[in-house]
């Protein structure tokens, strides 16, 4: 059993701290992916709120047959276009910058690579939002195929070909750019 399952099995169980620990570890992750599908970070925050409060209110069952982590952001997902759907419109702002610089390491190579992400993120905003969120669930969140295809409510056979599709389309607007990323 994975550590969020875990963390949510305590919190049915009458352990509240639980909760706390639960969201703790998985708030930033689940902020960002969802701040990949609206591209506004305020509402991105509410709609993390709405997915967790999901959690504590109904205490929907988690029954094993995915990672937790997929399952909580298939919750996330659900919230965030339930939201959408509200507001009818998504915003036109670009994503924000999440990314921290780390201490240990030379700050000019970290500005650097901060400036690349900075730059991905800008070039991601332009593509189709099913190509932005499968190449955020898999290269930035690091689910797998199959994790992705249960978020994103698709086959696998669905996800490998939007995931091609996804690389081939990024490639080509940083290439326009004059960018070129080795993982592509």
């Amino acid at each position: 059993m994975d550590k969020g399952a875990e963390y949510y099995r305590r919190y049915l169980d009458g352990d509240d701290d639980a909760i706390a620990e639960l969201i703790r570890d998985y708030k930033d992750g689940l902020l960002l992916y969802i701040n990949e599908m609206t591209g506004n970070i305020s509402l991105a925050e509410e709609f993390m709120e709405d997915a967790f409060f999901k959690l504590v209110t109904r205490k929907p069952k988690f029954r094993g047959k995915s990672k937790f982590k997929t399952w909580l952001y298939a919750i996330g997902r659900n919230a965030a276009i339930d939201g959408m759907r509200k507001r009818s419109r998504l915003s036109d702002l670009s994503p924000e910058d999440c990314g921290s610089i780390s201490d240990e390491e030379n700050i000019e190579r970290n500005y650097l690579r901060e400036e690349q992400k900075i730059h991905l993120h800008r070039v991601m905003s332009r593509l189709n939002p099913d190509y932005r969120q499968v190449l955020y669930l898999t290269f930035f969140e690091g689910l797998s195929n199959g994790e992705a295809a249960e978020v994103m409510k698709k086959s696998r056979r669905q996800i490998e070909q939007l995931l091609y599709r996804a690389k081939l389309s990024l490639r080509s607007e940083l290439e326009k750019e004059g960018f070129e990323y080795e993982v592509l």
